[in-house]
């Protein structure tokens, strides 16, 4: 990426000289640009938010920014990043949408993320530390920025304008204004499931914090999935694989409270709300919480059954590479006889990707829109 700075070399997280998808867009080199051109004040304590692969926190290192961000993905990203561009270690802050805010930010300078809700839940945790005089500029891509957008920034900080588009990229322009009254911050959000999602989950309670697929209501392939989870017992070590709040997770262990459940995700704010789901529900079995690129770090043949929703978007690309990673990650760590289960739309075709990696697939239910799929390591 060709910053006012000089070029940085950037590269998302795992690595993979196939990726097609960079490490970068229009909208982190317009913010550059408009900071290097209007010669924005880049002093006092810096704040990135959702600098999505490190491409923001890179560029600026020389002024020791702090990353916030809610992937674990592009909390390593920016670590290679800034190891590959030679910035020294602690040169900028990284911190997790979970951690405690700054105490003062003079510059804030925010990534616009896909969900309206975590960017409200982190403009509402930052504010407090935000004074007149901060710098607060936003960027995304057009089709990113909505009049919901600006009326959050406008609710929660102050003022707010956007500049023309360049490169179909669009920046936002806040001015703090120390008198609003900010609104109370609603997440996490808790919910009670339904009655009609059957067994031991009927009328639980659900945990969400900002950000989480469907945070507000119990998305429809975890629910048909929930119809058709295998049964387990006995001390059987399970995976809720990209587990968001937890559900899956929570019923098998509600099911079968001899289960040892690792629930692992990639965003903080996921782990977070299935531990909070978890725990809500008074669930006396054994479980571990993990932060992490799938399955990775989980020893090879140690886990008996993986159940698995797994994305098809990265960010606003859709890409079955997460979903692939998954896979693969399931069948290394799978004992012999150890069982994969999928839900996926039917049009995406993961029957295909499962036969050839674990040389079967069986469909144990579907309907119009979702599949169930299950798979066996045979050795």
């Amino acid at each position: 990426m060709t910053t006012p700075w000089g070029e940085v070399t950037l590269a998302r997280h795992p690595e993979d000289p196939r990726e097609p998808l960079r490490a970068w867009d229009a909208s982190d080199a317009y913010l550059l640009r408009h900071l290097a051109e209007r010669d924005v004040p880049l002093t006092g304590t810096v704040v990135v938010l959702g600098d999505r692969w490190g491409a923001l926190a890179t560029a600026l290192a020389a002024h020791r920014p702090t990353q916030i961000t809610d992937s674990w993905l592009g909390q390593e990203a920016t670590r290679a990043n800034l190891a590959r561009a030679g910035v020294e270690t602690g040169a900028v802050r990284l911190l997790t949408t979970q951690d405690p805010a700054p105490e003062r930010i003079d510059v804030l300078l925010v990534r616009v993320p896909k969900s309206l809700a975590l960017l409200e839940d982190q403009l509402l945790r930052l504010a407090p530390a935000v004074h007149p005089g901060t710098v607060v500029v936003g960027t995304g891509m057009v089709k990113e920025i909505h009049t919901s957008t600006l009326r959050l920034f406008e609710r929660i900080l102050g003022p707010t304008r956007t500049s023309l588009a360049e490169q179909k990229a669009r920046l936002v322009f806040c001015t703090p204004d120390p008198s609003l009254r900010r609104p109370a911050n609603p997440w996490p959000y808790a919910y009670d499931l339904p009655d009609d999602v059957g067994g031991a989950l009927s009328g639980r309670p659900v945990v969400n914090h900002a950000g989480v697929f469907c945070a507000d209501r119990l998305d429809i392939g975890t629910r048909f999935l929930l119809k058709h989870l295998p049964t387990t017992s006995g001390t059987r070590r399970v995976v809720d694989l990209g587990c968001g709040n937890g559900i899956v997770g929570t019923a098998v262990a509600l099911a079968n409270p001899e289960a040892e459940v690792l629930f692992t995700d990639e965003s903080f704010q996921a782990v977070a709300s299935a531990e909070a789901t978890y725990k809500a529900n008074g669930v006396p079995g054994h479980a571990e919480f993990r932060v992490g690129d799938g399955l990775a770090g989980v020893a090879d043949g140690s886990v008996d059954v993986v159940l698995n929703n797994p994305p098809f978007h990265s960010h606003q690309a859709t890409t079955d590479a997460t979903a692939w990673r998954m896979f693969t990650g399931a069948r290394r760590a799978l004992r012999p006889g150890g069982e994969l289960w999928v839900v996926g739309n039917r049009h995406l075709g993961y029957h295909l990707k499962l036969k050839r990696l674990f040389g079967n697939s069986e469909l144990v239910a579907g309907d119009r829109k979702f599949v169930v799929l299950r798979s066996v390591r045979r050795g």
